[in-house]
């Protein structure tokens, strides 16, 4: 072919997470079939610094950006690369696709496929079986060329037209049947013995059939539409198509968390269903306990999540994992291996979502309805950015039935923002409700003060309560959130389904608002995080809403962790402010009057959280529940941090067994069951309602 030259240049290489990209040169040798590369041109003659056989390779265009690709070999060894823009990266791309396609199918005619090779297993343990005729010879290439199906010598295959989509489907359709018996024929074979279920080519074959089948769907799809644009004329420039996530309305799924009816709820055990069996709330039996804010310490804890030297080691155990699951599968009851956890809960991840009180607080000092729905804007969409713990996908702790998690912030009262011009209370003297004071009479603080409590409600389904409360602006938030985690092939992806509420007493408003899904990408080599869905933000009161998207990033085009969203006045359908940007990056805020802020979330300052020391904690605070684990993967044994968290699910499986055994309902600490959601057991609006009763009495 014309486009088997030898090429050669400058790429970028990813070598770890300590040297980070460094520039290399590298050299394709077609004629050789091998990818190698040199520390810089002028060593081009000495022995390369690596070499990768390119013969059932795979290279794949990375999602991450349009610059990044990878190289992964049969052996596999793996290379991550780095052109200058997006052209040289299609250069290189489509140059090693073709010398790999080559060399690969040099290598099936010099071994073709075995006989009993073709999807079915059946014969393993006899002398014919694909474990006694894997010659020493064989390669991984050819290991892999399960029931390939050869054209007759000398037949082209036609140019698919568009009207023989019945066509591909029903070939689709055969093969997503050939892939299952395939998996059933590996899962069939022994534990032990010369080839058996857990043969890493087998795992990985496995792991990846599935995505394959779904990235095929995707591409049957994206054939749909052009074949569609193509009767109807051509798709508008610009236009982006998507990859088929499921589309979940949060709505449509909870409102308020009111379960619908899914598949997997039907056959619960009694110890499962005995938090939804509770005709009315169970009444506190564990007293809630007051914490002081003055015994917190500022944190001083900074555990960034970028090692990955723990994943790439436990690669197989990661690919068995993968081969266990299914499309859609509901990930709750699935135990993911220790390496790939955060060092904290998610009931700490929850609150670390409100690293910058300041703009919280500041949301209630908005002088108009308007302005105070904007402020809300900013403020949720500043709170992604710091919940994450570096840009690598790990998952927080699950939290265990009846954890707890407290903390508060401070901030310097000139730190936050004013109305210019406007009180800092919109109600009259004659409104204003004092809350009681301080027995002691201590001065007024020149500080705010945020404090904040999270509790693990309901371990199946998994559903966290969370509120935080500033008594001196009198604003509280209360939220509750169901955890769903999906299988999807090569990602993970997490609906946040519930609802929560912002009171602004001062203002008599409450703003309710939910949370995206967030999906972990890449997982079987650097996995990275990205939020996606619609959310929707009302004051029923003012009559203002907003509504936000985050954007998953399209299957071709468009980029990563954007966001777009709107504020309007529903009463007149009008706009008043417009949003875009990226939640992790920076955000362009646009006002009615033609006003543009920017917001650049990576120079924010935040507040650090103050937490109590460990020695007064209780023991199901989530710090002190943790902390052997949380050592354990600090200090990199993963083996022991695994042996610590097996003692903590066992511990609960057998205090759920032992309940259900004794008809004992779980009764929660912080948190009571108010229709379809949890509310917080002392929230502020219960406090101020009181104070205001108290004063008319005395008046």
């Amino acid at each position: 072919s014309d486009h088997m030259e030898n090429i050669y240049g400058y790429l970028m290489k990813y070598t770890n997470l300590v040297t980070g990209w460094q520039y290399r040169f590298f050299v394709l040798n077609n004629d050789a079939g091998l990818l190698e590369y040199f520390v810089n041109e002028q060593s081009r003659h000495l022995k390369p610094r690596g070499t990768l056989q390119l013969a059932g390779a795979v290279i794949s265009p990375s999602d991450e950006d349009s610059h990044t690709f990878t190289v992964n070999a049969a052996s596999g060894e793996q290379y991550k690369l780095r052109a200058t823009d997006a052209k040289e990266r299609q250069h290189w791309v489509s140059r090693l696709q073709i010398c790999t396609q080559h060399h690969t199918e040099a290598i099936g005619k010099n071994n073709p496929p075995l006989k009993s090779r073709s999807f079915s297993l059946a014969s393993q343990g006899s002398a014919n079986s694909p474990g006694a005729q894997r010659r020493p010879s064989q390669n991984a290439v050819s290991f892999f060329n399960v029931g390939h199906h050869r054209l007759p010598t000398g037949r082209r295959v036609p140019i698919m037209q568009p009207d023989h989509l019945v066509d591909v489907r029903e070939m689709m359709s055969q093969a997503e049947g050939q892939q299952r018996d395939l998996i059933r024929s590996i899962e069939c074979l022994p534990a032990s013995g010369h080839l058996t279920s857990l043969d890493q080519d087998l795992l990985m074959l496995k792991a990846t059939s599935m995505a394959t089948m779904n990235c095929l769907n995707d591409c049957f799809h994206i054939l749909q539409l052009q074949h569609a644009s193509q009767q109807k004329g051509s798709l508008p420039a610009g236009t982006t198509i998507s990859w088929l996530e499921p589309k979940i309305s949060l709505a449509n799924h909870f409102k308020n968390g009111a379960a619908q009816n899914f598949p997997a709820e039907i056959n619960k055990p009694a110890s499962v269903r005995e938090e939804q069996s509770i005709a009315e709330p169970c009444q506190l039996t564990r007293e809630p306990e007051e914490i002081n804010p003055d015994e917190e310490l500022e944190d001083i804890c900074d555990d960034k999540e970028d090692d990955l030297g723990a994943v790439e080691e436990q690669r197989s155990v990661i690919l068995h994992l993968l081969s266990q699951l299914k499309l859609g599968m509901d990930l709750t009851r699935v135990v993911l291996p220790t390496f790939i956890l955060e060092k904290r809960s998610l009931l700490e991840m929850y609150a670390d979502f409100m690293s910058h009180p300041d703009l919280f607080v500041a949301i209630t000092n908005g002088g108009t309805a308007e302005e105070r729905m904007i402020r809300f804007v900013e403020y949720y969409l500043t709170s992604f950015h710091e919940g994450r713990k570096g840009a690598i996908a790990k998952k927080p702790y699950n939290p265990i039935i009846g954890e707890t998690f407290h903390c508060s912030w401070r901030m310097p009262k000139s730190d936050v923002a004013t109305d210019a011009g406007t009180n800092s209370s919109a109600h009259s003297p004659s409104e204003q409700v004092t809350l009681p004071k301080d027995p002691e009479g201590q001065a007024e603080p020149d500080y705010y003060t945020v404090k904040f409590v999270a509790e693990q409600v309901s371990h199946h389904p998994p559903v966290s309560g969370f509120y935080a409360e500033c008594v001196e602006r009198k604003m509280c938030v209360n939220a509750h959130v169901w955890t769903k985690s999906k299988f999807l092939g090569m990602s993970i992806g997490v609906t946040m389904v519930g609802e929560g509420v912002l009171h602004l007493l001062e203002h008599g408003e409450e703003y309710t608002f939910s949370l995206p899904c967030a999906y972990a990408r890449s997982i079987l080599t650097v996995p990275w995080v990205e939020l996606g869905g619609k959310v929707n933000i009302n004051c029923a009161k003012t009559g203002y809403s907003a509504s936000i998207n985050f954007h998953t990033k399209p299957f071709y085009g468009g980029k990563l962790h954007r966001v777009t969203g709107e504020v309007k006045q529903n009463m007149t359908n009008t706009v008043v402010c417009r949003v875009q940007g990226e939640w992790n990056s920076v955000l362009e805020f646009t006002y009615s009057n033609g006003e543009t802020k920017y917001v650049d979330l990576t120079k924010l300052s935040v507040t650090r959280k103050r937490v109590r020391p460990l020695e007064k904690q209780g023991p199901f605070e989530s710090r002190r529940l943790w902390q052997h684990v949380t050592e354990s993967l600090r200090d990199g044994d993963i083996d022991k941090a695994t042996e610590h968290k097996r003692a903590l699910e066992e511990r609960q499986r057998n205090e759920e067994r032992l309940r259900a055994e004794t008809e004992t309902p779980w009764c929660t600490k912080y948190f009571l069951k108010d229709g379809d959601g949890w509310v917080y057991h002392k929230p502020l609006w219960k406090t101020v309602s009181a104070a205001q009763t108290q004063q008319t009495d005395s008046n």
